[in-house]
């Protein structure tokens, strides 16, 4: 699908396409992004993460099929930027597909795996990041749940559906559209509110949207203006969608504690607001959303984020009479 444009800006890329050379083509091709990788890890913050979401492909070029790394090839380019390589996520998306295999069917030596998955490459720039004491408070503020951490620090998330492909600028039948919440858990593991998200490559807007329902602040580039439609659809929406996500993840908080104290395990820490969490890094999270997003060009929006109120903490159950007036007499020395 990204032919085209591969062509548009590699020379090399093109001659390859047009001679159906596909090893040519894929060098060609990631030498491109390995211009994008350099100036990723040119404005990162020391300390800062990438997270690229990328798919191996299947294709037949000069009539021969054959698969394209391109996760590995990504990788190497990162590195190649300087960047240090992480553990990765291995996105598995659920399919509904009747059959798993590409070619002749149940006769041996003539048939392929189905891909299901995608990656997600985590890098950093240097060693881990250093907080100030002015920023231990926003970091304090950006923890997750204790069983957040447990399902998105885990490497396959198989959960998340993939996006529908919306047709994108200059024509093009696919948009290469990933789900909202595969950059919205990426920006919750690895920036603090207040924090500048960049996406360098910002098709209709999903890691904009999903930064602005964050409390982020973001940069976009897109070298397809037709998309910038699509952009503006994405931020208008974010104010919604980050209401509606943090307001799921109190309810799934709230069901987990439940189910924890059912089992004889309550939690033993409070959040501030009186709910129970596992952990005391969890007293002051502090779940975000934009109160609005208005444009103030033709691609730039503002928007200013606010606190989404967790849902009313239960009162504390009532004392029988007697206990009342035992704590009573203690308290006052009688």
């Amino acid at each position: 699908m990204w032919d085209a444009t591969f062509a548009a800006l590699s020379p090399a890329a093109r001659a390859a396409l047009d001679a159906g050379d596909a090893a040519a083509a894929f060098d060609a091709m990631h030498a491109v992004l390995d211009d994008a990788w350099a100036e990723v890890a040119r404005v990162l913050v020391p300390g800062g993460f990438a997270c690229v979401n990328i798919g191996d492909a299947t294709r037949t070029l000069g009539r021969r099929f054959a698969l394209h790394p391109n996760h590995a090839r990504v990788a190497l380019g990162l590195q190649r930027a300087g960047l240090t390589l992480l553990p990765e996520v291995l996105w598995r998306k659920p399919t509904n597909a009747p059959t798993k295999f590409l070619g002749s069917g149940m006769l041996p030596a003539g048939a392929y795996i189905t891909y299901e998955h995608e990656y997600v490459l985590v890098a950093r720039k240097g060693g881990p990041r250093a907080f100030s004491r002015a920023e231990r408070p926003r970091r304090a503020a950006g923890a997750y749940f204790w069983e957040e951490r447990n399902q998105w620090f885990s490497d396959v998330w198989d959960k998340l559906p993939g996006a529908p492909q919306a047709r994108g600028g200059g024509g093009r039948a696919r948009t290469g559209a990933f789900p909202f919440e595969l950059p919205f858990r990426l920006i919750q593991m690895y920036s603090l509110p207040g924090d500048t998200v960049l996406d360098p490559f910002a098709g209709t807007g999903t890691t904009l949207a999903a930064a602005a329902a964050s409390g982020r602040s973001s940069v976009g580039v897109e070298r397809d203006a037709a998309l910038a439609p699509a952009v503006a659809a994405a931020l208008a929406a974010a104010p919604a969608a980050g209401r509606a996500r943090a307001a799921a993840r109190w309810a799934a908080h709230l069901a987990f504690a439940a189910a924890r104290a059912g089992s004889g395990r309550p939690l033993r820490h409070l959040h501030a607001s009186g709910h129970p969490v596992m952990t005391r890094q969890e007293s002051t999270l502090t779940l975000w959303a934009p109160a609005g997003v208005a444009a103030v060009g033709s691609t730039a929006w503002e928007s200013t984020a606010a606190p989404v109120a967790p849902p009313p903490a239960p009162p504390e159950p009532a004392q029988p009479a007697a206990a009342k007036a035992a704590a009573t007499t203690a308290s006052t020395g009688g």
